[in-house]
């Protein structure tokens, strides 16, 4: 009983993390536009950690050094307790690392004087008044130097 519950649950957790590392987009085209940056923000970011990320490696963790303790029903309660403690104990130490980044909100006046805001992390190179490039569109736009 506790092996295809524990099969089912390795199962789940395989594809789980086979589909969060899928890419699903093939090669885009880069739109660069030229401008002048207008205004800087500074702002804080959501951290680019993945949440659960931390749950599911400790799970896997735990449920691989439970599957080294004992044998037969003791063997499944000890994968089984070790899958839990393993998954709390990744989420604990995800969440001492799950903080804001710095950031910047840089509003620029392209030169057909259409102005575009972009939200990127903090770049100390830009300034106000500076000729940029502006990358790429939608949340992949990014400001560099000109």
């Amino acid at each position: 009983m506790f092996q295809k519950i524990t099969s089912y649950f390795s199962a789940i957790v395989l594809a789980l993390t086979l589909t969060a590392c899928a890419n699903t987009g093939g090669p885009q085209e880069v739109e660069i536009r030229t401008g002048v940056i207008e205004q800087i923000t500074p702002v804080e970011l959501p951290s680019n950690q993945h949440a659960g990320v931390g749950a599911v490696v400790g799970g896997l963790a735990g449920l691989g050094i439970g599957s080294l303790i004992g044998g037969g029903t003791g063997r499944d309660v000890a994968m089984v307790l070790g899958t839990v403690g393993g998954a709390v104990a990744g989420h604990a130490v995800q969440q001492r690392y799950d903080k804001p980044v710095p950031g910047q909100q840089i509003i620029v006046r392209t030169t057909s004087g259409v102005l575009v805001s972009i939200t990127q992390p903090t770049n100390p190179n830009l300034r106000k008044g500076e000729k940029v490039y502006i990358e790429g569109s939608g949340e992949d736009a990014r400001v560099v130097t000109h």
